[in-house]
C-alpha cells in the first residue's frame, strides 16, 4: 500500500520543482537518472519509494522533512475535496 496517494506525489513533486526553477532534464541530472523518470513521477505514472526521498529532496535543494511536509499537506488538501 502507497502512502501517498501517486497523485499527491506528481502534483507535489512538479510544484517544487517549479518553485526551484528547475527543468526536468535538470532535476534528472541532479538526480544521475532519466528525464523520464522525473516526467512519470509528475504524471502520476510511477510511485516515489521511500529510499527516493532523500536524494529526491537534496536534488531540489530542500530538506526531506519539508518535502514530506509538503507530501502530507496536498494529501489532506486533496482528501478535503
Amino acid at each position: 500500500m502507497d502512502i501517498f496517494p501517486v497523485i499527491c506525489v506528481a502534483n507535489t513533486l512538479r510544484r517544487l520543482r517549479a518553485e526551484g526553477q528547475l527543468t526536468q532534464q535538470q532535476l534528472a541530472e541532479r538526480l544521475a537518472r532519466p528525464q523520464s523518470f522525473v516526467s512519470k513521477l509528475e504524471r502520476g505514472e510511477r510511485h516515489l519509494r521511500l529510499d527516493e526521498v532523500f536524494p529526491y529532496a537534496a536534488a531540489l535543494g530542500i530538506e526531506p522533512t519539508r518535502l514530506m511536509d509538503e507530501l502530507i499537506e496536498e494529501a489532506k488538501r486533496l482528501t478535503m475535496r
